[in-house]
């Protein structure tokens, strides 16, 4: 396969395979894999998905898997920082994090530590392209638009509440850069409309998203909405598409319509919580969007994706501060992300609702990709540091990366995988990949392994080639 090499290629790419999704035939229930095990074959774990992204590159080495602590001090050398955060003790006896994450310390005993996710080789390093990778399975560019993992959990299990999407995406905004990237697999691709997500930007508006703008009425909303559908009749989706993707697209329409009436609406109005539980959540809008995950799943969402938005160059994609920046990521993440886990066992709903925090890849001071397959360097770092903003982790390592899981089955109080102590901090034991990550929350949620539609002649599973196996090592 021709590696893509710019952000241009990728964004071409990928939006004509949105068009030749669109075009082609989709998938009928005839063309289902006839090889599925019954669901009493499958005893399931978990029944909600909640997946707390770290958009940008978080450094495991700053986070979950600290190392050797090397105070700034002007005239050092860039190759003595391994962490420039203090270590922590944990709820687990000899597990450490990085200072500034004191919260989710004290709960990682209620779930498993991974620390030894390795990210896919893709060439030069383009965040919105590892980012496609991780939340689909596949890796860019594909002939057909592939589904987001959220959309093939809507898909196989639907919505446990007819009313709430059972696909909801928090946090990401599409104006910023890089948005129309980001755009391909915010998507259902060739699973149809239906199945695609229910974006919620920004979630202090979250009831704006539910409901016709300030001012105007019933009526007139319920003018535009068949004006809507008379303009997507005449737009290309209505002139090439198939029935069934028009019919998926009609039927997403009518999902909203009746969320906008619905009692259930509220669910998306923080102001519904006690002041005291909304302070404990409110340290912006990712702490808000944990907030609205927790009321959601409490309404019966069943996938719900929270991120800390990728924008170039700002949150966790640290090209230059590193540790400053990480000061400000740790207050944003860290109170809220242990409230939801709190909150979520004393309710008992953690026990069926699985969470998942990761991110696309982790970073180094001097690793650009892995220490066995190097690509170009994209962050110039001085041998000699004198400047505070050089003093951090800069460039993006895709040889060790930690993740956190809870709930749904995963075993509590677990440690799974190592890396290297000293640079380069890779792993060295147990190593873990995406698909593995993806068929381990698909095994957990009763999704057969060997279910798949078939494309172009071309069978599509939720895994690559069918081929991802469970980590049975992270459940119960």
């Amino acid at each position: 396969m021709k590696t893509i090499r710019n952000r241009r290629d990728f964004l071409k790419k990928t939006s004509a395979a949105a068009m030749a999704t669109m075009a082609m035939g989709a998938p009928l229930s005839g063309l289902l894999s006839s090889c599925q095990r019954t669901p009493q074959a499958m005893p399931t774990t978990a029944d909600s998905v909640i997946l707390l992204y770290m958009a940008g590159g978080m450094a495991h080495t700053e986070t979950f898997d600290p190392k050797k602590y090397t105070p700034f001090r002007k005239g050092m050398e860039s190759k003595e920082v391994l962490s420039t955060f203090p270590s922590i003790p944990t709820a687990l006896d000899g597990i450490q994090f990085s200072e500034g994450l004191e919260n989710i310390a004290q709960i990682i005993d209620r779930g498993t530590l991974i620390r030894s996710y390795v990210a896919a080789d893709l060439g030069h390093i383009l965040h919105t392209r590892h980012q496609y990778h991780w939340h689909t399975c596949y890796e860019p560019p594909q002939s057909v638009l592939v589904p987001h993992m959220g959309s093939w959990i809507s898909k196989e299990l639907g919505p446990l509440n007819p009313v709430i999407p059972a696909f909801i995406n928090i946090g990401q905004r599409f104006t910023v850069g890089e948005g129309e990237e980001l755009k391909a697999f915010h998507s259902a691709g060739f699973l149809g409309s239906e199945y695609g997500p229910f974006l919620i930007p920004d979630p202090t508006g979250g009831l704006d998203s539910v409901r016709p703008p300030v001012g105007m009425s019933t009526k007139r909303f319920e003018s535009r909405n068949q004006l809507y559908e008379r303009l997507i009749s005449e737009s290309a989706m209505g002139e090439f598409g198939s029935d069934y993707q028009k019919e998926s697209l009609k039927r997403s329409m009518e999902q909203a319509y009746i969320l906008l009436n619905s009692p259930e609406a509220k669910a998306f109005d923080l102001s519904q919580e006690p002041k005291e539980k909304y302070d404990a959540y409110n340290t912006g809008k990712f702490g808000l969007g944990c907030l609205m995950a927790k009321r959601l799943v409490e309404q019966g969402a069943r996938f719900i994706s929270v991120t800390t938005e990728y924008e170039p160059f700002f949150g966790w994609d640290t090209h230059e501060n590193g540790h400053t920046r990480l000061v400000d990521m740790k207050k944003m993440i860290d109170a809220p992300i242990a409230q939801l886990i709190k909150d979520l066992d004393e309710s008992g709903r953690l026990d069926r609702t699985m969470i998942i925090l990761a991110s696309e890849f982790s970073r180094d001071m001097l690793t650009e990709g892995r220490p066995d397959l190097k690509v170009k360097d994209q962050v110039e770092v001085p041998d000699i540091i004198e400047d505070m903003k050089n003093y951090g982790m800069h460039r993006h390592f895709t040889d060790g990366c930690s993740m956190l899981m809870f709930g749904g089955g995963v075993k509590r109080g677990h440690v799974y995988g190592k890396t290297a102590d000293e640079r380069p901090c890779k792993t060295i034991e147990k190593p873990i990949k995406i698909d593995s990550i993806h068929q381990t929350m698909y095994h957990a949620l009763g999704i057969d392994p060997e279910k798949h539609y078939e494309i172009e002649k071309r069978p599509f599973y939720t895994t690559p080639d069918g081929l991802g196996k469970a980590e049975l090592d992270l459940l119960t």
